[in-house]
């Protein structure tokens, strides 16, 4: 798809960030009708967007509910066409259905890495937290509370940390002298275990606190029920749009798209197959959408952004087996 030559949304300039890939969204979804959900409101830039290229209305979702507070400054501007509901997206066809699109934006938000208070950041100092919800398990619970072979599991699988056993065998070792508390107490940790990076390498710690949040949220559990959920929610011709930021994200996306638009196979020899049904999509983009090199020069967070389209036809929903996907499987095991 060829990238535009200006914003196709309109800009304002008191909006919180800039979303990702929203350009080609909006270009690829062309003329914005009807009624959204935004499963991932965050700091609200999608839904803003939505809502300002012609979406009648918008149903923001968030888990976090420092997202709505944060919302308050600009969101009754759009009166009647915006409305909050909080909970998690893989529930959204509880807050509407007959929806005209759903978007997914995946991951952490900028909002909550900018929040020490959060734990979500190695590179600011605060408590180990990392709960989109702000509440159940903490990432300190799962540090100093799992085993070392389930920590080595959640670091390796949702991380995709090759030095995940060192790394975990030093945490055990650490938290046996004291419990583990804070962000950078833990990245301190574990820099010791991995050399130092080179110039233009990522921190040392940037996979395994991607780990221990998705962990903490249960991020691929919920994007395996949101995308069924999306199924679900949407009318016949509806869109569903999900940006991704790292390959196991995106590799959930494309085979769920697959099965569910009758072009899937096995994720392995022994998933079952998933093509053998009728299509509940049609693909829009037959491979994932990139940043342009300017957009990814305005905002490095964009860089490992994918973006994929697709729009639902009038077969049932129905349920996709999350093996079928290459989800991440981890056995929990206690302390």
């Amino acid at each position: 798809m060829a990238a535009a030559a200006k914003p196709l949304a309109p800009r304002n300039d008191n909006a919180p960030h800039v979303p990702v890939l929203i350009d080609p969204l909006i270009e690829a979804v062309a003329p914005v009708r009807g009624t959204w959900a935004d499963g991932t409101f965050g700091a609200g830039g999608y839904t803003r967007a939505l809502l300002d290229a012609g979406a009648d209305r918008v149903i923001a979702i968030d888990r976090d509910p420092l997202a709505f507070d944060m919302a308050r400054a600009w969101a009754d501007g759009y009166g009647d066409r915006l409305v909050m509901w909080q909970g998690v997206f893989s529930r959204l066809d509880e807050a509407a259905t007959g929806l005209d699109g759903v978007v997914l934006d995946l991951g952490v938000s900028s909002m909550q890495l900018d929040q020490a208070e959060r734990g979500f950041s190695f590179l600011r100092d605060g408590p180990l937290d990392m709960r989109m919800s702000q509440d159940g398990l903490s990432a300190a619970d799962i540090v100093n509370t799992v085993s070392e072979e389930a920590l080595a599991d959640i670091l390796y699988h949702y991380g995709e940390e090759r030095a995940s056993r060192r790394i975990a065998r030093a945490i055990v070792r650490a938290r046996a002298q004291a419990p583990i508390t804070r962000t950078t107490e833990l990245a301190r940790l574990i820099e010791g275990c991995l050399p130092r990076p080179k110039p233009g390498q990522s921190h040392p710690a940037t996979r395994s606190f991607q780990a221990l949040r998705i962990a903490v949220n249960d991020e691929y559990g919920e994007l395996h029920r949101g995308l069924m959920a999306a199924e679900r929610a949407l009318a016949p011709g509806g869109w569903l749009a999900v940006v991704t930021f790292h390959s196991i994200e995106d590799r959930m996306v494309k085979r769920f798209l697959q099965a569910r638009s009758g072009q899937g196979g096995r994720a392995n020899r022994y998933a079952p197959d998933a093509g053998s049904e009728t299509p509940r999509f049609t693909l829009v983009t037959r491979k994932a959408i990139a940043p342009s090199d300017e957009e990814t020069a305005a905002n490095p967070r964009a860089r490992s952004a994918r973006l994929r389209i697709a729009r639902r036809t009038d077969a049932p929903a129905g349920t996709v087996d999350p093996t079928a996907l290459g989800m991440p499987q981890i056995e929990r095991r206690g302390g």
